[in-house]
C-alpha cells in the first residue's frame, strides 16, 4: 500500500509540475451555453476563428480555449434543435474572458431531437469507445424498470427467472453476469445490495444510460470483462419534483418520488425513493402430478408462491458550486426486501414456502471538484459501506407441484424431517464498502491524463439456527480487490480522437473447505479444515480511437487486454440457489471492437442514425453457471466454475429513424458465435486428454445467439388542449431458439431448446400541460405467448398497467 500512495503522490506532483510549465503569458476563453429557458446544453459544438480550434460544451453546458494570444477571436456555436448563433470575443493577455450564450431552439427541430435524444448524449456517443447513451427520459411515463430499457439495445439481452423482482443476469455481446458490470454515476454497484437491482430499478430513476461494449473507460474503474452499463442521474442544481404511481395485473403496484433542492447559498438536498410489489401469480405451462394415478401432465396453472416486494430511500444533503467543492454530499441508502422462491434452476423445481429476505443499510460520500489548484485538473472521490444482512428460509418439508398441492417430505427415518431443499434459517451478514477516487488532468484541447484508484471489501458472516455448530459456516469469507488505472486521451482534431490505459488488478479472498472423513481407528467421522487463502496480480491494457471520416460518419476500433476477477457470489455461493467454489480463477480475454455510424438530416424533416459493430472475443478460464446433478431431495442448484477458452465472433446493428416530430422508429439485431474453443478435456489428475472432446467448438448452450428488437412511435401535438400530446407506442422483441445444453451431447431429434420466441409490447400515453401531468396505459406480451429465459424458465403471461405522473422543475434559486 505505501508503494501504490508514493505512486499516487508521484502522479500528481508530476500533472501540477507539467501544467506549471505550460502556464504563460496566455489568455483564456471560459463560457457556458443556455437555452431560451437558461438550461445548460450539454453537446454543443464550438469553434474558435481564425486558429480553427474547436471542443464540445460538457454536462453543465460548460467550454473553454486556453493558450490564447492577445487578440480578437470570433466564436461559432452549433447544438442541434437550435440556431446557429456567433459572436466576437476580444482576448488580454493573462486574463480569463467568461461569458454566456443563450441560443434559440428551433421549434421545428425540439421535438425530433428530443425524440431521438441525440443533443443530450451526443457527447458521450461522439468518444472513440464502442459506447451507445440512451435518453431515459423519453421513457419516463412508461412503467419500465431498467432491465426493461436494457432489452432494447444492441448487443443486449436481460435474462429474468420469472416476474417483478426474480434473479436476473445481464448479458452483453456474449458476455454475461458479473463479466459485464454496473455503476451509478460511476460508482460500482456491486455492493449496493438486493433491494437495489437493475430489475427493480424504475426508469424515472435515470437521466440516461451510457452503455460500453467492451472496452471500458478508466475512469469507470472496475474489472469489467466484456463491458460496462453507466446509469446517470440527473445531479445539475435545481429544485423538482417527479412522483408516479402504477398498478398492473398480478396485483402488481410500483411507485417513486425522486426530488431535489439547491438554494442560492448552495445547499443542496436529493431524495430518490421507489417500491414494487407483485403476487406475480401470472400463468405458466407446468407438470401437474395425479393424487390418484401419480401420472404427470402438463397443464397451464398460475404461480402460487411468488410474491415480491422491496422499498428503497436514497437520500444526500450537501452543498454544490463551492470554492472548495464542486459537490459534496453525505447521505445514506436505505433499502429492505422479501420474496418468495417459486422455482429453482428449472421448471420442474416447484417450491411452495421457500423465501429469502434482504436489507441495505449504506451510508454514502461524494466529493467533485473542477480545477483542483490548478486550472484542468479534476478530482472525483466516492465511497460507501453496506452494513445489510440477508435471510434464507426453508423449513416445510413437503414436495409441491404446480396446482399447489403438496406431499410430505421425509428424509432418510420418517421422523427426520427436512425444508424442501435443505433445512435452514440461514442469517448472514455480508458487508461490503468501496472507495473510489479519480483524477483528470486536461492539460490543453488536445491531451489529457485520467488516474483512477478503486478498493473494494466483502466479509460474510453467517449462522443456520437448525445447525448452529455447522463448521462450514464458521469459516472466513472475505475479498478484498484494488484496481488501478492509468489513461492518457489525444485529441488531434475534431476529426480524429485516441486514448490509451492500462489497469492493474489486485484480489485476495481467504476461506476454508470443510472435508468430513472417517476415523480408520474409531471408524467415527471426523473434519479437515483445509486453507483456500489466494493472492493474485495482473496487468492489463488496451486502447481506443475514433475517426469522423465525414460530418455524418464515424469510425472506431478498439482493442483490450482485460482481467475479470470473481466475485463473492461467485467464489462463495449466494446461500439459495448457488454453492461455492474457492478454486476459480480470473477470466481474461482479448477484446476487438470495430464500429461505424452514420447520421444524415434530411431538410431538416428526416433524421438517421445507423450504428454497425463487429466484436470479436477470446476469453481464458470463462467462469460460467453449471446446473448440478439432483441431490437427495431431487433439486437442482448450480456452481459457477473455469470452463477453459471460449471465442466469440458477433455483429450488431442498430437503426433510428425520425420523421418530423410525428413518428419514430428505432430498430437492432444481434448475432453472436459463442464456442467452445477446449480442443481436449483436462482430466482429474490435471492433464489433458489425448482425444478430442465431442464438444470442441460446440455453441456455448443456454444462451440466445440471434435476437432482435424493434419500437415505434407516433406523435400527436395539441391534443384536446394546447401543448397536450399523445404517443401511441409499439414494441417487439424476437429471440431465436437456442440449445438448452451442449448441442454436441444427446441424439439429433431429442435435444431439450428454448424455441423461438416473440413478444408484443403496445402502450399509449397522454401528457398535459407541457409534460406536468401524464398517464400511461400499456399491454405487455400482447398476444400472451409463451416467454422464457434460463433453463426454460417461463416469464410472465399477458399483462396490463397503468401509470399516473407528475413533474415539476425550475432551475437553480437566484
Amino acid at each position: 500500500m505505501q508503494i501504490k500512495k508514493i505512486f499516487l503522490t508521484g502522479i500528481l506532483c508530476a500533472l501540477i509540475f507539467f501544467v506549471q510549465a505550460q502556464s504563460g503569458t496566455n489568455g483564456t476563453i471560459k463560457g457556458t451555453v443556455f437555452n431560451d429557458q437558461s438550461e445548460a446544453i450539454p453537446g454543443a459544438h464550438i469553434q474558435l476563428l481564425p486558429l480553427n480550434k474547436t471542443t464540445v460544451s460538457d454536462g453543465k453546458g460548460e467550454f473553454s480555449f486556453t493558450g490564447l494570444a492577445a487578440g480578437t477571436y470570433k466564436v461559432k456555436i452549433h447544438a442541434l434543435g437550435h440556431v446557429k448563433t456567433e459572436r466576437d470575443l476580444v482576448v488580454t493577455d493573462q486574463k480569463v474572458l467568461t461569458v454566456s450564450f443563450k441560443i434559440k431552439q428551433e421549434a421545428r427541430e425540439i421535438d425530433e431531437v428530443a425524440i431521438l435524444g441525440f443533443s443530450k448524449n451526443q457527447k458521450t456517443n461522439r468518444q472513440a469507445y464502442n459506447v451507445i447513451s440512451i435518453d431515459a427520459k423519453t421513457l419516463h411515463n412508461t412503467t419500465m424498470d431498467l432491465g426493461q430499457v436494457m432489452n432494447r439495445v444492441s448487443g443486449a439481452r436481460v435474462r429474468e427467472s420469472g416476474g417483478v423482482g426474480s434473479d436476473m443476469t445481464f448479458s452483453l455481446n456474449g458476455f454475461s453476469g458479473n463479466q459485464v458490470k454496473f455503476f451509478l454515476d460511476g460508482i460500482p454497484m456491486e455492493n449496493f445490495g438486493s433491494s437495489f437491482q437493475l430489475n427493480n430499478i424504475p426508469v424515472n430513476f435515470a437521466d440516461r444510460i451510457e452503455v460500453y461494449k467492451g472496452v471500458v473507460p478508466v475512469w469507470l474503474g472496475g474489472d469489467a470483462l466484456g463491458g460496462a452499463v453507466n446509469i446517470v442521474t440527473n445531479t445539475d442544481p435545481r429544485t423538482y419534483v417527479d412522483a408516479s404511481y402504477s398498478y398492473g395485473s398480478f396485483n402488481t403496484h410500483k411507485s417513486s418520488v425522486n426530488a431535489g433542492y439547491t438554494a442560492k447559498s448552495g445547499f443542496t438536498v436529493q431524495l430518490n425513493a421507489f417500491q414494487n410489489y407483485s403476487d406475480n401469480n401470472y400463468w405458466v405451462t407446468g407438470n401437474v402430478t395425479d393424487s390418484i394415478t401419480g401420472v404427470n401432465t402438463l397443464k397451464r396453472v398460475r404461480r402460487f408462491h411468488d410474491q415480491y416486494h422491496n422499498e428503497t430511500v436514497i437520500a444526500n444533503v450537501g452543498v454544490s458550486g463551492k470554492k472548495y467543492a464542486d459537490q459534496f454530499l453525505i447521505g445514506i441508502t436505505l433499502g429492505q426486501n422479501k420474496a418468495d422462491i417459486q422455482v429453482g434452476n428449472r421448471m420442474e423445481d416447484v417450491f411452495g414456502a421457500r423465501w429469502k429476505s434482504g436489507n441495505t443499510i449504506q451510508p454514502t460520500l461524494k466529493y467533485v471538484k473542477k480545477d483542483l489548484f490548478v486550472k484542468g485538473l479534476d478530482l472525483r472521490v466516492n465511497g460507501n459501506f453496506n452494513f445489510g444482512e440477508g435471510r434464507n428460509v426453508d423449513t416445510v418439508p413437503r414436495t409441491f407441484t404446480w396446482d399447489g398441492t403438496s406431499q410430505p417430505r421425509y428424509r432418510g427415518k420418517p421422523d427426520a424431517v427436512d425444508g424442501e431443499v435443505k433445512l435452514a434459517d440461514f442469517k448472514f451478514k455480508d458487508h461490503s464498502g468501496l472507495a473510489n477516487a479519480g483524477l483528470n488532468y486536461n492539460v490543453n484541447e488536445q491531451h489529457s491524463f485520467s488516474l483512477n484508484e478503486q478498493f473494494s471489501t466483502f466479509s460474510r458472516k453467517g449462522l443456520n439456527r437448525f445447525d448452529p455448530e455447522n463448521l462450514q459456516d464458521k469459516q472466513p469469507q472475505i475479498s478484498r480487490k484494488n484496481i488501478l488505472g492509468l489513461g492518457y486521451r489525444f485529441n488531434l482534431n475534431e476529426k480524429l480522437n485516441f486514448t490509451a490505459f492500462t489497469k492493474k488488478y489486485d484480489q485476495y479472498i481467504a476461506s476454508n473447505d470443510v472435508v468430513s472423513g472417517l476415523d480408520k481407528e474409531t471408524k467415527e467421522k471426523v473434519y479437515t479444515i483445509l486453507s483456500r487463502n489466494s493472492d493474485l496480480s495482473k496487468l492489463g491494457y488496451g486502447f481506443a480511437g475514433s475517426y469522423f471520416l465525414t460530418e455524418s460518419i464515424q469510425l472506431k476500433a478498439s482493442y483490450e487486454k482485460s482481467y475479470r476477477l470473481p466475485n463473492n457470489e461467485e467464489v462463495f455461493g449466494n446461500v439459495y440457489t448457488t454453492v461455492a467454489n474457492l478454486e476459480l480463477m480470473p477470466e481474461r480475454s482479448d477484446n476487438v471492437n470495430i464500429g461505424a455510424t452514420y447520421t444524415a438530416e434530411i431538410d431538416k424533416i428526416h433524421f438517421f442514425q445507423i450504428q454497425a459493430n463487429y466484436i470479436f472475443r477470446n476469453a481464458n478460464d470463462y467462469i460460467r453457471a453449471r446446473v448440478l446433478p439432483g441431490g437427495s431431495n431431487g433439486t437442482y442448484l448450480s456452481i459457477f466454475e473455469n470452463i477453459g477458452k471460449v471465442t466469440n465472433r458477433g455483429i450488431d446493428a442498430e437503426i433510428r429513424y425520425a420523421y418530423k416530430q410525428l413518428f419514430t422508429l428505432n430498430t437492432n439485431f444481434t448475432y453472436q458465435n459463442l464456442r467452445n474453443d477446449n480442443e481436449f478435456e483436462k482430466l482429474k489428475n490435471g492433464e489433458f486428454s489425448k482425444i478430442r472432446s465431442v464438444l470442441y467448438r460446440d455453441r456455448i448452450p443456454n444462451t440466445p445467439y440471434l435476437f432482435g428488437n424493434a419500437n415505434a412511435s407516433l406523435y400527436f401535438s395539441n391534443v384536446l388542449e394546447k401543448g397536450n400530446q399523445l404517443t401511441l407506442g409499439y414494441n417487439l422483441l424476437y429471440v431465436n431458439k437456442f440449445y438448452l445444453y451442449w448441442p454436441g451431447q444427446g441424439e439429433k431429434g431429442g435435444k431439450m431448446d428454448v424455441p423461438t420466441q416473440w413478444s408484443h409490447d403496445v402502450n399509449m400515453i397522454y401528457s398535459m400541460s407541457g409534460g406536468k401531468y401524464n398517464i400511461a396505459v400499456e399491454c405487455l406480451n400482447l398476444t400472451d405467448s409463451n416467454v422464457f429465459d434460463n433453463y426454460a424458465l417461463q416469464k410472465p403471461s399477458r399483462s396490463f398497467n397503468i401509470k399516473l405522473r407528475y413533474y415539476f422543475s425550475k432551475k437553480r434559486d437566484s
